[in-house]
């Protein structure tokens, strides 16, 4: 299940902060400017409502993480979920196997990072694009998504990861303003 909320000039961070556990209360402080430390409580408060809503647990949910830093769920090793936010929006994706999920802001179209980040096929859909900007936003969500599902984080190699890819779901906000992207691991 994808849960987002893309109103968080409206979140009350101040609220939140008893919502959370001692362990994100934590992480989301250490952000230096507030829409940080929103977003890190914003994506929390919807992994809670997603524990609640697919699976009953209402108790505040505690990570521990892999080598590469994928969180997962103290004592509910068969639930997996993934968290990402941006400017806009923050999303979680829950999952009865391991999934990958990536939300970014649509910025400025850089030519430079598009030819840095992506293969030639890639920068052909990007340069033949009504919108290049939300077509480089599509496919590095893409990118970032397959890399968080794996738990690897980003790499040198970025060109070639959608290489042989399927069953990554993308959307566009329909103010075109973030994009996200999730994957799962095949069953």
């Amino acid at each position: 299940m994808i849960y987002v909320n893309d109103h968080i000039e409206e979140f009350d961070f101040e609220a939140a902060l008893p919502l959370l556990s001692d362990q994100r209360r934590e992480q989301a402080l250490r952000f230096r400017y507030p829409l940080g430390r929103q977003t890190c409580a914003a994506a929390y408060l919807l992994l809670c409502k997603g524990l609640h809503d697919d699976y009953g647990i209402d108790e505040k949910p505690v990570f521990t993480y892999g080598e590469h830093g994928k969180p997962s769920l103290v004592g509910h090793p068969t639930i997996h979920f993934n968290l990402s936010h941006c400017r806009e929006a923050v999303v979680c994706a829950l999952a009865d196997r391991p999934v990958g999920i990536d939300v970014e802001s649509v910025r400025h179209y850089k030519e430079s990072l598009a030819r840095y980040t992506m293969n030639d096929d890639e920068l052909q859909q990007i340069l033949t694009a009504d919108r290049p900007d939300v077509a480089f936003t599509r496919l590095w969500t893409m990118k970032e998504a397959v890399l968080k599902l794996s738990g690897e984080g980003l790499h040198n190699n970025l060109k070639e990861v959608l290489r042989g890819m399927t069953g990554i779901t993308t959307v566009v906000s329909p103010d075109e303003r973030y994009v996200y992207s999730v994957v799962y691991r095949n069953p």
